[in-house]
């Protein structure tokens, strides 16, 4: 795989967990929304079972935050160190010309 393609890959995957980290909070603001109604309705199973929930999702959002964390910075200074800028320059002015 050419340096450029593999940039390419590396932020598409940092975009993937992205989504992944909104798609997280947006559960844990869910979970929340329900165990806030949840204190008028007074159901037992959902007081049980909705806390360890919360759980496991923020869990597994401080999970993939520090993936993201780790994926981005892995994917800047593999930018930086292969000069991805001027790859993606000569790229422009390949397809331009033809070659």
């Amino acid at each position: 795989m050419d340096t450029l393609k593999k940039f390419e890959l590396m932020q598409k995957i940092v975009r993937e967990l992205e989504d992944l980290q909104h798609s997280q909070q947006a559960i844990i603001q869910k979970i929340g929304k329900i165990e806030v109604d949840n204190i008028e309705l007074g159901d037992k199973r959902l007081e049980k079972d909705l806390p360890d929930m919360h759980q496991r999702v923020s869990d597994n959002l401080d999970t993939i935050v520090g993936i993201l964390d780790y994926f981005a910075d892995k994917t800047q200074n593999f930018g930086n160190k292969n000069n991805v800028d001027a790859l993606k320059e000569q790229q422009a002015i390949n397809d331009a010309t033809g070659k």
